[in-house]
């Protein structure tokens, strides 16, 4: 019997799921299938009847339904609800749980990319504090990783440490050139870098020389801060990595197998991008 996954989305075609996935199903022999399903906000309660009718084993869950599967999950774990986020389901007995798998894919990309990453234990400076910050945040409090939160508006970045807590401080977007140089690591959370946008007031100079810059946005592979940092002679990881990452315990979970996030699979990814 063929074990079938999915991933939902509005729109959904823009996903390279199916290519990461599909890629594991053969690689590994797998009677499986992995689909890209469009599902508009109104009809995802009738999408989670198909699953506890078991037409699926799980799937992956992307914009805009991350917190709108929180009330119709039988079940969240935890940390997604932490996160504020579901992206993954596994059905089981007519019973559909959700949990959260980008904390994973973010430090699995950076394990990966640079295993000594936090030798040095400074601050993480984290740009941005909306929803892809969550989980973040949560990975770096897994690590015990300071954090120095940068955020244009003080109050959303205000609510976002109260309700995470852990080592977190504050700072402006106009403060950043001041705070950078503690820093060990810099994260971009925002959607800046998409499109040629970059950071036009943050001075990369500031930066210790083993700093880490990484980016969660991954269209482009090299975003402008990235591309400023690697001029700088700065270590850099792109985004692309937490995508690949993120999938392997989904995959385990519904197929039984845990696969290997490869330089094949990247490179078959990578050829889809827009560079």
């Amino acid at each position: 019997m063929t074990t079938k996954a999915f991933v939902i989305g509005h729109p959904i075609a823009h996903s390279r799921s199916p290519l990461i996935h599909g890629t594991w199903l053969v690689e590994h022999g797998i009677d499986g299938s992995y689909e890209a399903i469009d599902v508009a906000p109104a009809d995802l309660p009738a999408f989670f009847d198909r699953l506890r009718a078991g037409e699926f084993a799980g799937g992956n869950v992307t914009i805009p339904h991350k917190e709108a599967v929180f009330a119709l999950c039988d079940s969240v774990d935890d940390l997604a609800k932490t996160i504020g986020a579901v992206n993954t389901l596994v059905v089981r007995d007519g019973k559909v749980h959700g949990y959260n798998t980008d904390y994973l894919g973010f430090l699995g990309n950076l394990d990966a990319a640079v295993p000594d990453w936090n030798a040095q234990q400074k601050p993480a400076l984290v740009i941005g504090a909306g929803g892809a910050a969550r989980a973040i945040l949560v990975a770096l409090r897994s690590r015990n990783i300071p954090v120095i939160l940068v955020n244009r508006t003080r109050a959303t970045a205000d609510a976002l440490a109260g309700a995470l807590g852990g080592d977190i401080t504050l700072c402006g977007l106009d403060e950043i050139n001041s705070a950078a140089p503690l820093a060990g690591l810099v994260v971009n959370t925002t959607s800046i870098g998409m499109h040629g946008t970059r950071f036009d007031d943050f001075d990369l100079s500031v930066l210790a020389a083993d700093a880490l810059v990484t980016d969660i946005v991954y269209v482009p592979l090299e975003t402008p801060l990235l591309a400023d940092a690697r001029k700088r002679g700065l270590k850099v990881v792109d985004g692309l990595g937490m995508l690949l990452h993120q999938a392997v315990p989904g995959f385990a979970d519904w197929f039984g197998v845990r696969p290997q996030v490869t330089p094949a699979l990247r490179a078959s990814i990578e050829a889809t991008l827009d560079h």
